[in-house]
This record gives structure tokens, C-alpha cells and sequence, in this order.
């Protein structure tokens, strides 16, 4: 839900948690048909978290989610704004959570210019929160910070006005809003160029992604990266001499937007099927059982009639 549609999340959530009613029965379940379960929301290292965790309770907590903070922040992809969460959500615990709307408030309620990117932003806004929350009933006042940051202490044009917190604060009062938080740096994003060789038959060739990069475990079309836009001649010298295949034509473009990633992919068709190592062959009517990168999955939403 922190970066997706809830609309869209919930559908994935009530499919997830009927295929797997408990932790024992994700624990037990194989890692491909994890990611094909969560296909199409995106960053799949969290289902790789979810299924690992899940298999940590069974094995270290004797199958009961853990009740303290220390052993819910030892669950693999659980780190300080998770274990927060979930002690306080689930546990009534007295921990204060920090996400993107709680630093918003934060900031500005201390009129504090720290960037919040840093250790020693997160070191100075966690003491903020664990100084001001309210102990008897943390679940509550984690809730309602953040809801303060999504609807009323928003990143553009605050509702200052009718914010409960104005009266105390210190930017409202003494400095500009807008203004904070403060980031020291920007996320820098990365273009990659993606050639996809896909050669039109019943028969769908695919790979499987290996490496720690995105899609790990995912299943794509044979695919050349280069380093730079090239143009058709250029990509199709390094496709014959590196598959012993013909490049035909294009068949589109299509713009995939990651967090730290923009890729540009060019599906082009090729003369004939692929002679590679590590080929998987499937057909449109078993596709379906493979874990797809949702690039690869709005292709064949678009072009399944290569494949008939």
C-alpha cells in the first residue's frame, strides 16, 4: 500500500490470503508460484521477503507471528517503519512509526530543516516521534499523524488553516511550510535499453531472469541489453552476430517506469526460434503458470496473436 492503489492492493491482498490462508501454508508454498501470485504489483524482492518470513515463523516461532519488536524486526524485509507498524498496530506497543507523511509533520511541527535522507535526520526525527507519542495508545496516534500528513499537512498547498496542529506549529507559526521536508539528494534513475527477440509461433520461448537485479526469477523473452539508444542497423549487427538469428522487423516500443529505473524496450521479430542455453518453452494456454515482469505480461495482453 505504500505504492500502490488501494483499490488495486486489496484485490491482490484478498486473492493472496485466500490461496494462502496461513503462514504455514505460504511457508510450504514453491517461490515461482509466490511471484505469479503477486505478477503485476511490482517489487517482487517483497513477495521474495513475504514467502521468507513466512517460512522464519514457521521454523524460528514455531508457526506464531511474533509479539516484540526486536523478533518482528528480525523477519527478513522488516525494518524499523514495518516492526513500528505492526507492535503498535497489532500489539498496542509504544513505538512511534516513521513514513514519508510522519516525517512531513515532523518537519514542520519543529520547523526542522534536517534532511530527513540521512542518519542523522532519521536519528533526529525518531527521537521527535518517540517524544511526542502518546504512550497510552500509540496505535491511534501512529494512525493519526500519517492521516494528518496524507490529508491535511500535504506536500503541496497545506491545509495550514484547519490543520489541529497550527496553533503549535513552529513553521505554520515562524517559517514556511512548503519548505520542508528537506532531502539532500535526489534518487538518481537509471535508463536501460531492453531488445526483445521473439520469433512469431505457437511455440513462446522465454528465460529465466537470474542475478540479484529486477524480475529475479521472472520469466522474459530472449533479450539483448545495450548501453545507449541504437539505431536498427546497429542492433541488428549484434543480434545476428550473437544469436546466428535475422532480425525482421520491429514490432513496438513500449516504456516500462520503475522507482530508480526507466526502461526502453523494442520487441523486434526475428527469422527463426533461439538457440540459447536455458531456453523454457511454453505455449499462450500455460503461460499463465510462469511468473511474468508485467512489461512482459502487457506485451502478450497486446500481441497474443503472434502466438496462435
Amino acid at each position: 500500500m505504500q505504492q500502490t492503489r488501494v483499490d488495486q492492493g486489496l484485490a491482490y491482498y484478498k486473492k493472496f490470503v485466500e490461496h494462502y490462508p496461513d503462514v504455514k501454508n505460504l511457508a510450504s508454498a514453491d517461490e515461482q508460484e509466490v511471484l505469479r501470485m503477486w505478477q503485476g504489483l511490482g517489487y517482487y524482492s517483497r513477495a521474495r521477503n513475504l514467502h521468507f518470513a513466512a517460512k522464519q515463523v514457521v521454523d524460528d516461532f514455531n508457526g506464531v507471528f511474533p509479539d516484540n519488536f526486536k523478533d518482528i524486526k528480525s523477519l527478513k524485509g522488516v525494518g524499523d517503519y514495518t516492526a513500528s507498524a505492526i507492535a503498535s498496530f497489532a500489539y498496542d506497543l509504544p513505538y512511534a512509526v516513521l513514513d514519508g507523511n510522519a516525517f512531513r509533520v515532523l518537519s514542520r511541527y519543529f520547523n526542522d530543516d534536517t534532511p530527513i535522507d540521512t542518519g542523522l535526520g532519521m536519528k533526529v526525527f525518531k527521537a521527535y516521534a518517540e517524544d511526542v507519542l502518546n504512550k497510552e495508545d500509540p496505535a491511534e496516534f501512529n494512525q493519526a499523524i500519517m492521516e494528518i500528513g496524507a490529508m491535511v499537512c500535504k506536500p503541496k498547498n497545506p491545509d495550514c488553516e484547519n490543520c489541529p496542529l497550527s496553533g503549535t506549529c513552529l513553521a505554520f507559526n515562524e517559517g514556511v511550510p512548503t519548505e520542508l521536508p528537506v532531502k539532500s539528494k535526489k534518487v538518481k534513475v537509471a535508463t536501460r535499453h531492453f531488445h526483445y527477440l521473439i520469433c512469431p509461433n505457437n511455440e513462446i520461448q522465454l528465460i529465466k531472469r537470474e542475478g540479484k537485479g529486477i524480475w529475479q526469477n521472472m520469466y522474459e523473452f530472449p533479450m539483448l541489453e545495450l548501453e545507449s539508444k541504437k539505431l536498427k542497423s546497429e542492433v541488428k549487427k549484434i543480434v545476428e552476430e550473437q544469436f546466428s538469428v535475422r532480425l525482421l522487423k520491429k514490432i513496438s516500443d513500449e516504456k516500462h517506469i520503475l522507482t530508480h529505473q526507466h526502461i526502453n524496450a523494442t520487441f523486434w521479430e526475428v527469422d527463426q526460434l533461439m538457440k540459447v542455453e536455458n531456453i523454457v518453452k511454453t505455449d499462450l494456454d500455460k503461460i499463465n503458470d510462469l511468473p511474468l515482469p508485467r512489461l512482459i505480461d502487457r506485451f502478450l495482453e497486446n500481441n497474443s496473436d503472434l502466438f496462435r
